[in-house]
């Protein structure tokens, strides 16, 4: 379980930094924003669709460990015992 929680601070950690690279539209953060640099690895088109993809690959993990980590702790929880599963208390003797 350890490692699933590790994986899952990994997976939300680089979903947070792909979203702030990406462009925005709208006036957000949009880091990573395009320059008309011809002599770059990636044009402006071909880096928003890679970081889209690793967006929706890294938005499929989290979730998909999210699901496993709630299998996981059900499971878990369905088999300790609980304080209600226990026998009653006797009563207590009466001194008449």
């Amino acid at each position: 379980m350890n490692l699933l929680l590790f994986l899952h601070a990994f997976i939300t950690l680089s979903l947070i930094g792909v979203i702030l690279i990406q462009r925005s539209e709208g006036g957000g953060l949009g880091i990573g924003g395009g320059g008309g640099n011809s002599g770059s690895m990636f044009t402006a088109r071909g880096a928003s669709n890679l970081l889209t993809r690793i967006t929706a690959v890294l938005a499929t993990l989290f979730i998909g460990n999210c699901l496993l980590m709630t299998i996981i702790t059900s499971s878990q929880v369905r088999n300790t015992a609980s304080i209600l599963d226990s026998s009653a208390p006797a009563a207590p003797a009466n001194k008449s």
